[in-house]
């Protein structure tokens, strides 16, 4: 058996005659022809086709019931094949959740980066997060001017209503003496009365200390050990948080901001918090990070009123309303609550919807809570009126939409419904808190917005000597952001500079998506490996063509053999065998 060459013989399928073909291994080979000569029968329904069909023989009989029977293709014999993978021009992935970022893998990368050298925000007031030991909570008190008297606060109650009597009688019992009840501090030997209707804060008062000048060595060691004791406890009783506050020199003085220490991550502000931060966080596709509302699409479904109401020179009477067009008929229901409707506004069903003035336009469509008046006629021929709520044709459609079960219902109503941002993420997919950690600046879907040359750059900058990135930061995310770059150069090498990294696979072109395809192989660094690829520099600008033929001969630097059917003359002059 040849270890250097691929021997076809005999070749049959579609329209090849009986082709015989030596093709050399590791090589960039190029299979050129008229239209019609059989280029794609010979490589793709033959090399390819048999590669494929011997590598899932090869596989145990439990997987290739999951994988189907191949047929074989009608040749002779093939000798020195690899497993094969085809790289043609069919168009990417229909997922919705697919995006340019996951198909090259360069998002979970970003995920990854994000999760392990991001810096959280609170997503409320923008201020950083962080999370400090007992230890280094105590070293930044003691970095005070020397002289300061300040005390440390746990907070017990943070702008409730409420009395709070129990909680000023927990701090008395556990032996404290005072407390700072919004603002002020009192003693908890006096009866404490709050207003029950108002909210109010209350901190208690673990410890007050007078910080020693910073040549006072002896003096200094000693107020460390009982400042960690008193961080410790104020931690504990505060439920992972700790205030310092100065004591005023007298009273009415002015005094410094609290300084606010949290040993979880969460916002000392407003006490949103923050769970440990995992890649997962960071997935649309993970409802650990995925919006909600949109479980991550980034979209909404929701009715749209151009397409509800078609054709505004038709009348109600006369169907103008498309999801109701059956039903508006004289002895309808829906026909007597709009008549109804429209009556009580001063109007009829008869008028043309684009003569109907604004307001009564939007109760016809969004509703109205007043009572509405339906009058009909009985089988006794006796005229009888009850009164009734009227939601919206807007509204009833939605409610319908989501709370039926009939996929037939489910789609009849989507004729009528348009995709939307969603609103609560605007388009972004993912959570707030997720949304909220940032590296250099960005947060993850700021870099994802950006194209790929300029998520190159931005890759470029955290690994340059002058990165934004502090030491540590950049010696856990040197090999992440090395794969990133190493991913973006792949897509520029390929012409595909210009597309964003949050692109939507499903919208990309066949050769687009090919040369995509193209670029994750050469990522994922396999070896030994028949690649097959259908006309690569369709729609490539010709001055990118050498580009293009760099990444396709990296490929086979890496021991593998490239096989492409092509009418490109720069391709074919690069080819190693024709």
């Amino acid at each position: 058996m040849p270890l250097d060459r691929i021997v076809v013989r005999g070749a049959r399928e579609h329209n090849l005659k009986d082709v015989d073909v030596t093709i050399p291994r590791d090589k960039l080979v190029v299979i050129t022809g008229i239209s019609g000569s059989g280029k794609s029968s010979l490589a793709f329904d033959t090399i390819y086709a048999e590669g494929q069909r011997r590598y899932v023989e090869s596989l145990s009989a439990y997987a290739r019931q999951f994988l189907g029977q191949m047929e074989k293709p009608d040749v002779d014999h093939i000798e020195g094949l690899s497993p094969a993978i085809s790289i043609d021009q069919k168009t990417g992935s229909r997922n919705p959740r697919s995006t340019v970022g996951t198909v090259t893998e360069i998002y979970d990368y970003l995920r990854l980066l994000f999760a392990r050298v991001g810096r959280p925000h609170c997503p409320t007031c923008g201020k950083p997060i962080s999370r400090q030991t007992v230890q280094q909570m105590a070293d930044h008190i003691l970095t005070l001017p020397p002289g300061s008297r300040v005390m440390l606060l746990a907070p017990v109650v943070k702008d409730r209503k409420g009395e709070h009597a129990q909680a000023l009688e927990d701090a008395r019992g556990a032996g404290f003496v005072r407390a700072r009840v919004d603002g002020v501090v009192r003693s908890l030997d006096e009866e404490i009365t709050l207003a029950k209707t108002k909210r109010h804060t209350i901190d208690v008062v673990v410890d007050r200390v007078i910080l020693p000048a910073g040549d006072d060595t002896e003096a200094r060691r000693a107020l460390a050990g009982r400042l960690a004791e008193s961080v410790e406890q104020s931690l504990t009783l505060g439920g992972g948080m700790l205030r310092v506050a100065e004591i005023p020199s007298e009273e009415g003085a002015d005094t410094r901001e609290d300084l606010v220490f949290s040993e979880a991550l969460a916002c000392p502000d407003d006490m949103t918090a923050f769970g440990e931060i995992e890649p997962r966080n960071f997935s649309f596709n993970s409802p650990h990070g995925a919006c909600p509302s949109c479980t991550g699409l980034g979209l909404r479904m929701e009715v749209d009123p151009a397409l509800v109401i078609p054709d505004r020179s038709k009348s109600i009477a006369q169907g103008a309303i498309a999801p109701w067009q059956r039903a508006t008929t004289n002895g309808s229901w829906y026909f007597k609550i709009l008549r109804g409707v429209l009556e009580a506004m001063g109007d009829g069903v008869d008028t043309p919807v684009a003569e109907l003035p604004r307001e009564i336009l939007d109760v016809v469509l969004h509703g109205t809570r007043e009572p509405v008046t339906i009058t009909y006629v009985n089988h006794r021929g006796r005229r009888r009126s009850y009164q009734t709520e009227y939601e919206g044709v807007i509204n009833n459609l939605a409610r319908r939409h989501k709370e039926t079960d009939s996929e037939w219902m489910r789609g009849e109503i989507e004729r009528y419904m348009a995709a939307v941002p969603c609103p609560a993420c605007n388009g972004k997919r993912l959570k707030p808190q997720s949304l909220s950690v940032l590296v250099d600046g960005r947060n993850i879907v700021a870099v994802t917005e950006l194209s790929v040359s300029a998520a190159q750059a931005w890759a470029e900058r955290l690994a340059a000597d002058d990165s934004p990135l502090n030491e540590r930061d950049r010696l856990i995310g040197a090999q992440i952001v090395k794969e990133i770059r190493n991913r973006l150069t792949f897509l520029v090498d390929v012409g595909l500079d210009y597309l964003t990294l949050d692109r939507a696979a499903a919208t990309l072109a066949g050769g687009e998506a090919q040369r995509i395809r193209l670029a994750t192989q050469i990522g994922s660094s396999l070896m030994g490996v028949l690649y097959v690829c259908d006309e690569p520099s369709i729609g490539l600008h010709p001055l990118d063509d050498a580009r293009l033929i760099g990444t396709l001969k990296r490929l086979r630097n890496l021991g593998n053999t490239v096989l492409i059917v092509e009418h490109d003359e720069a391709m074919m002059r690069a080819a190693d065998h024709i």
